[in-house]
């Protein structure tokens, strides 16, 4: 939704499009250290089930609190970039006591604190993009599958590397990443400004009011909720049918890889079908991915098909969220808007990687993504009923 009050006064600057997309590829080859392999690295610590979840948790949790912080300020203070700067380098500044201590609680600190940093970034960065590609906002999936190629490069090389050195080296690989993230973001130009008058309506929780917008928002928790089994326990899972790590890491490439198709194709997706269209159809397909992985993962055709799904689950869900919130709020509060859905997020994160972590020795594999799947096709269902199509 743009403002009559908006106004870009450097129309004519170019996309920086592989500055833009440099980021996006460090930011989530970081992701890629984490998502496959952090339960994997507390495990080996020797931390039970429940314990594991808990430290998963701890990230999603600060996920709730970081945006919407990071996106106030944002929004107040237009210093978007600054924010994406010092969180980048706080967050390595901050990881890096995970060296000095592997106690259960240091590591609970180490989690929450670099955490409040990293997951202050996306959101900004987010805006950022948008801010540069103003009225080619459709590209927004050319720019981010650059991120899809960083997280399938740290997923194949981590999994080789972990097979050679062992977990002690994971710490180690997730700093130069993160290290990596903090140059990256110096070379960012600041966005075009934009003048913005504010107009009637024009409010938070005027926007969060428009139809669908607090459906939206709940099924966002949904689905960040049925992937907690998935980002907490899949490896440990995949292992434990007899998978080697180096082929685990290459099951996660997969998903990423289809991921990344879907965002070559979704320009024309997005042409032709509504964002509701694809939202549901992303919730609907994310239920069946769940049932797939939990029961049938020891049928190695079952097992690449339901990483493919990937591109739904993730890929379709994604890009048309990002749209959602741009269409649903204006210039104005993109931050907070896009803070709220990062928040969201956490939340559902959360409370699924802490559920998973306290059924999954008593409950097992197949009820533990059982759920997950309830939760997504809950969200389908609510969807499909409250959204209006766009």
């Amino acid at each position: 939704m743009s403002s009559a009050g908006e106004r870009a006064e450097a129309t004519n600057t170019p996309l920086p499009y592989w500055r833009l997309s440099g980021f996006y590829f460090s930011y989530f080859a970081l992701l890629g250290g984490v998502a496959p392999f952090l339960a994997l690295y507390f495990e080996s610590l020797g931390f039970s089930a429940a314990r594991i979840g808990e430290l998963v948790a701890i990230p999603m949790l600060m996920r709730c609190l970081a945006p919407n912080l990071w996106g106030w300020l944002g929004d107040a203070t237009g210093q978007r970039l600054l924010i994406v700067r010092f969180g980048a380098l706080c967050t390595a500044f901050s990881f890096a006591a995970i060296f000095y201590r592997q106690d259960y609680w240091w590591l609970a600190g180490v989690m929450a604190l670099h955490s409040f940093f990293w997951h202050a970034i996306l959101p900004q960065f987010e805006a950022i993009t948008l801010a540069h590609l103003r009225e080619q906002a459709s590209r927004y999936s050319q720019v981010r599958l650059w991120g899809s190629v960083g997280f399938i490069a740290t997923v194949v090389l981590l999994g080789e590397v972990l097979e050679r050195f062992g977990m002690m080296a994971y710490p180690r690989v997730l700093l130069v990443v993160m290290c990596a993230i903090v140059c990256c973001s110096l070379i960012i130009p600041p966005p075009p400004r934009i003048t913005i008058q504010r107009t009637p309506g024009d409010g938070l929780w005027q926007q969060l009011r428009r139809p669908g917008v607090m459906a939206f928002f709940l099924c966002v928790a949904l689905m960040q909720l049925s992937h907690g089994p998935y980002y907490t326990f899949l490896t440990i899972h995949l292992e434990d049918l007899g998978y080697s790590r180096g082929f685990i890491g290459l099951l996660w490439a997969l998903g990423v890889l289809a991921e990344i198709v879907l965002f070559l194709l979704m320009r024309p997706l997005l042409a032709r079908c509504s964002l509701k269209t694809l939202l549901v159809v992303s919730f609907a397909l994310a239920s069946l991915r769940w049932v797939l992985l939990g029961s049938l993962a020891d049928s190695l055709l079952t097992l690449l098909f339901a990483q493919c799904l990937h591109a739904a689950t993730f890929g379709a869900f994604h890009v048309s969220a990002i749209h959602f919130v741009q269409h649903n709020f204006s210039a104005r509060l993109q931050g907070q808007g896009q803070a709220l859905y990062a928040t969201l997020a956490g939340v559902g994160g959360a409370l699924g990687a802490l559920y998973s972590g306290y059924v999954w020795d008593s409950l097992g594999a197949a009820w533990t993504f059982g759920i997950a799947a309830l939760a997504a096709l809950a969200g389908a269902i609510i969807l499909a009923l409250r959204l209006q199509r766009d």
